[in-house]
């Protein structure tokens, strides 16, 4: 095998592989990555055997069909010192030799055809989605996926797919985030999907997308690439009975001013107390030690003060990802979870229970 290709190209690709990689053990074969010239094309595959990605490059010259294996890390490496320049790439000896101008390196590989297999693209079910409104709604619930949680489910994000809407859904039990969009044509499913998949398919695609699963895998295409992910094996908590049926008090607030105040007063301790009147909210660290407090005056038609604590992690996550230039607080008792909406977006939130 061998191919000439501009560094760019070659590099940009490469990059885009290093979180498919096995990084621990590098005797594993998938901690390399494969490179295979067939029909004209370059395609370019890594696994953990848990994700996976293939881009197909159509930008080559001067090439002869084969396969070989390279470290992907060791690669990367070689490529960030190289100039904007073409690259002859060959196999040589069961080594892969990389020359540009003057310089060449020689880096050992291992047996191509052992290199791991994707997942057949199955076609048993479609998921009918725009990418964009993928992109924004997963986005949205990220920062509330759990990270190492005992029950596996809550280390993913559930697309939970029902007769009129889709709720992309996340919790790490001490907030709930739903971001919803309206169902058009999707069978109903409930699909959960690991946090780190969900991280890389917001990197990945910002184009038009076909998304198809079965009961293990989850497989995104475009016409120049493929993802998969491994599905959690599991039963999602029922988030629907954390949703409060009615709230006794909605109020609409600035975001700008909400963001300004809560940064303000948490600088030295993470939690914080919220007090809204009728006239005014009131911001106030919560620390033995330390006292920070700030007070944004604005209408808010309560008949009695009410507050609400929490930390400050959640409360700025769920703002960072809202659009409008107002949101709505909901609440019902002091010691009950609060709720922040956003037009399709919303989160609940545990309070901290404030010593009376």
């Amino acid at each position: 095998m061998k191919f000439n290709i501009e560094k760019n190209i070659f590099d940009n690709v490469i990059t885009s592989m290093q979180p498919f990689l096995e990084k621990k053990d590098a005797s594993n074969i998938t901690s390399h990555i494969l490179l295979e010239i067939t029909n004209d094309i370059l395609i370019i595959k890594s696994t953990d055997l848990e994700m996976g990605l293939k881009v197909v490059i159509k930008d080559i010259t001067d090439y002869t069909d084969g396969k070989a294996t390279i470290n992907g890390s060791n690669l990367l490496g070689i490529l960030k010192r190289l100039k904007n320049d073409t690259l002859n790439i060959e196999v040589i000896d069961n080594n892969l030799i990389i020359k540009q101008n003057r310089s060449k390196f020689k880096l050992p590989m291992y047996d191509a055809n052992e290199y791991p297999s994707f997942p057949e693209n199955t076609t048993k079910n479609q998921l009918n989605i725009n990418s964009i409104h993928l992109i924004e709604s997963i986005k949205k619930i990220t920062p509330a996926i759990d990270n190492n949680n005992p029950k596996f489910e809550l280390n993913g994000a559930l697309i939970d797919i029902k007769n009129s809407k889709i709720n992309f859904v996340s919790t790490d039990t001490r907030r709930l985030a739903i971001a919803h969009l309206e169902n058009i044509s999707n069978e109903e499913a409930k699909i959960i999907i690991p946090k780190k998949a969900i991280i890389e398919i917001q990197k990945l695609f910002f184009d038009e997308i076909t998304i198809s699963y079965n009961e293990t895998y989850l497989i995104i295409n475009t016409p120049n690439m493929q993802f998969f992910t491994k599905l959690i094996n599991g039963k999602y908590p029922d988030y629907e009975r954390i949703i409060p049926n009615s709230l006794k008090h909605t109020i609409e607030v600035a975001k700008d001013s909400l963001i300004d105040s809560i940064k303000l007063v948490t600088s030295l301790s993470p939690n914080l107390k919220l007090t809204f009147s009728s006239n005014s909210i009131i911001f106030e660290s919560i620390d033995d030690e330390t006292e920070s407090k700030t007070k944004i005056d604005v209408e808010l038609n309560l008949d009695n003060t009410f507050t609400i604590a929490a930390n400050n992690k959640y409360l700025l996550d769920f703002l960072s990802m809202t659009k409008n230039e107002k949101i709505k607080i909901g609440f019902n008792e002091s010691n009950l979870p609060f709720y922040l909406e956003d037009n399709r977006f919303f989160t609940i939130v545990m309070p901290i229970i404030l010593e009376k």
